[in-house]
């Protein structure tokens, strides 16, 4: 008979901790709003650096016949070809190697004909792998589509928030997820990382982690509300935070593990989708407890939900 050791998981905080949170909850909010704010005017002003997805130009993947390419003597060489900003990065392996370059004045026409001065360029050196041309009106419309895309996951987050709990709840939980989209968004435009397709999933993939940490954390507050009737509000939400601080880092934790080795050793393929995942992943633990919660104590809630319904019977009862 083998005897199972009684192992009971690890907690990184023990059960009684108790940070004070909600004191810096007003510091913590404005610095929030600041920040959104500062991210919009960045957007608006600077723009983001479009990749070939929403600016229009050419894609074009190639192999190298003799092994591993030398990237910066290609870079030399297609740059000398006066086509504007050439992006040459490796794809999946040293051999193969992904080429970008911008939309040309002129048309498609004229875009043909910068792939054709590429390939040429490349000589039997290379094996052409795939080209392909995205046109300024399909650029544009992957643009608007893309930003349709996180402003209805936005709405139908805030839906699902409201039906689940209550106003108040839905209130916080889309501060948090449109500062979490803002940030990041910000962040791109500030120091101008390519911002293409890839980014608009991870934009998507925040929000769904992000409203992830927020529904458990309000589960807690719920939970909280019916049984400590007579707690104060920011003492309660201290400690709902605190009972699922654990979970929210160990998450945060498992999940940067794996995206800072995908930054490092993915290639340059999702090396800007995983710094926008670390980026929001870092965000969005800060704003489920920093804002999320915090919008609770402001807007006020209602303590017991079963009250109401409670109550009806008895008055019936009592008039009959």
């Amino acid at each position: 008979m083998f005897l199972v050791p009684d192992f009971k998981g690890i907690t990184i905080f023990p059960y009684d901790t108790r940070f004070p949170f909600m004191r810096y909850k007003g510091i913590c909010l404005v610095a929030s709003l600041i920040a959104m704010v500062l991210s919009v005017i960045l957007i608006a002003t600077v723009g983001f650096n479009f990749g070939v997805d929403f600016k229009g130009g050419s894609m074009i993947e190639v192999q190298h016949k003799s092994g591993p390419v030398d990237l910066a003597s290609l870079r030399q060489k297609l740059g000398s070809l006066g086509l504007g900003e050439v992006q040459i990065q490796e794809f999946g392996s040293p051999d193969d190697v992904l080429i970008r370059v911008e939309q040309q004045p002129g048309g498609e026409e004229a875009q043909q004909e910068a792939v054709k001065k590429v390939l040429e360029a490349l000589g039997d050196d290379y094996v052409q792998r795939r080209v392909e041309v995205v046109g300024p009106a399909v650029s544009s419309e992957l643009r608007t589509t893309g930003m349709i895309a996180v402003l209805v996951s936005l709405v139908g987050i805030c839906v699902y928030i409201w039906f689940r709990f209550e106003w108040q709840f839905a209130i916080g939980a889309v501060l948090a997820l449109a500062h979490d989209v803002l940030l990041v968004a910000g962040l791109f435009a500030l120091f101008q990382w390519d911002f293409d397709l890839s980014i608009v999933a991870a934009l998507l993939t925040i929000l769904g982690y992000s409203v992830n940490d927020t529904v458990v954390v309000s589960d807690r507050i719920r939970e909280n509300l019916r049984k400590y009737k007579r707690m104060d509000l920011d003492e309660l939400l201290n400690l709902s935070i605190n009972e699922t601080l654990s979970r929210t880092i160990l998450t945060g934790l498992t999940t940067l593990v794996v995206l800072v080795v995908l930054f490092l050793i993915g290639g340059e393929v999702i090396r800007y989708f995983s710094l926008a995942m670390l980026l929001g992943v870092i965000i969005g633990t800060y704003s489920s407890i920093f804002i999320s919660a915090p919008v609770l104590g402001y807007t006020g809630i209602k303590r017991d939900w079963g009250a109401e319904k409670a109550k009806k019977p008895s008055a019936v009862a009592s008039k009959a």
